[in-house]
């Protein structure tokens, strides 16, 4: 049989915008897809992550090994030790007291870190231990491809590429294998940098709420905000921008008031601080710690000699991003966090904080990125990070 024909039709012409209506919506995505391409794009930022891990663990390995005492021994010390006992102890509702101050207690520790623990703990069954090791490891991964993301999108996949190297080998980063919270802060700011670059208002805003509910050093991206919004509201009156730095602080906030509420006191957090830790902000701070390696370059302790070379090596990095100029939001972050490094007693700017202050790396990174200077930087930081990780879980001597 012969198939019949069918009448021809009237055309009908469209304008553009009932074309666009007409047109069949084209398939979503799969999600199996989005990953696949995400993996792609990131395993060389993970493998990079992947190698400085097997440093630092095999570094934890041999300490134990000559040491005595397990791994996770090594790992379950100083401030991991607190943020555990935020999950197991909570929060005190009095301020403890003892010999007439305000002694150590969990209050001056940020709740961000221990809600996602306890959160992997209730889906995952882990203990917190468990839990508190996996949250640090995964989100040091998530802080280097952050930073590997931000770099690519300024300057390309090889500078993101051999930045990304410099980053994860710093002496700072053995704390992505600890139960710490630089990984969380780090991935938060990084991410939300790149939202900024990319106009995000409300992601960024976000991202910032969870870094300054971590850890205090975040406020510093409150300047990023500020300085991405003034410049959209004065180029493009773009006012939803504002969203950005009105909400960033509000980690910090919420939980300063939250402490406030929970126990009577408005100060709890910086009374912990300062009769707990003798914590608490000091402009003469690293001019003092300048004057007493110079003054005892031999008896100087262990801790005052390491604060001391980081504050030169926060000073060298600070001039070279400001020379270099690098990009503004970068530079504000990164000099606002080592700022806030710097005038904190008796912390100083250790190499975990410099960290957290990842911009300056970046500055280095950007300096040195071809060449022996390359090669130099990257032996100095592969041993910066041997260093740094036998001596945090082999003595406590200085405190990370």
């Amino acid at each position: 049989m012969t198939a019949r024909r069918p009448e021809p039709q009237p055309q009908l012409v469209l304008a553009p915008a009932e074309v666009m209506e007409a047109a069949p919506a084209a398939p979503a995505e799969p999600v199996v897809g989005r990953l696949t391409a995400a993996a792609q794009l990131c395993w060389r930022p993970a493998l990079i992550y992947a190698l400085s891990r097997a440093v630092v663990l095999l570094t934890m390995g041999l300490v134990a090994v000559v040491g005595g005492g397990s791994l996770g021994g090594r790992i379950d010390r100083w401030d991991s030790r607190w943020y555990l006992r935020v999950l197991t102890e909570g929060y005190p509702s009095q301020l403890p007291m003892g010999h007439g101050h305000v002694l150590a207690s969990t209050l001056a520790f940020f709740p961000g870190l221990p809600l996602a623990i306890r959160g992997l703990s209730a889906l995952s069954g882990l203990s917190f231990f468990a839990a508190g090791v996996a949250v640090s490891s995964v989100t040091g991964l998530t802080a280097t491809v952050g930073v590997w993301l931000l770099v690519r999108e300024d300057a390309g996949q090889r500078a993101a590429d051999r930045a990304t190297v410099l980053f994860a080998f710093f002496g700072g980063s053995f704390v992505f294998s600890m139960i710490y919270s630089e990984g969380l802060v780090i991935t938060a700011v990084a991410f939300g940098l790149l939202a900024l670059v990319r106009r995000r208002w409300l992601a960024a805003g976000l991202l910032g709420l969870v870094a300054s509910a971590t850890a205090p050093i975040a406020l510093a991206f409150v300047l990023s905000c500020a300085l991405a919004s003034a410049k959209a509201v004065r180029e493009r009156r773009e006012w939803r921008s504002l969203v950005a730095p009105a909400l960033a602080p509000m980690g910090t906030v919420i939980y300063l008031v939250w402490t406030w509420v929970h126990t009577g006191n408005l100060a709890a957090f910086t009374e912990t601080e300062r009769g707990g830790w003798h914590s608490y902000l000091s402009i003469t701070y690293p001019f003092r710690i300048l004057w007493a390696n110079l003054a005892h370059p031999i008896t100087a302790t262990a801790n005052p000699r390491l604060v001391g070379f980081c504050i030169v090596g926060v000073v060298v990095a600070a001039v070279i991003a400001i020379s270099d100029r690098q990009p503004a939001l970068l530079a504000a972050y990164g000099l606002g966090a080592a700022a806030l490094a710097l005038v904190t007693q008796p912390v100083g700017p250790r190499p975990r904080l410099i960290l957290d202050a990842f911009p300056l790396i970046l500055a280095v990174a950007a300096r040195c990125r071809e060449g022996w200077r390359y090669r130099v930087a990257v032996a100095a930081s592969v041993a910066s990070l041997v260093a740094m990780t036998a001596y945090t879980v082999a003595a406590w001597t200085v405190f990370p």
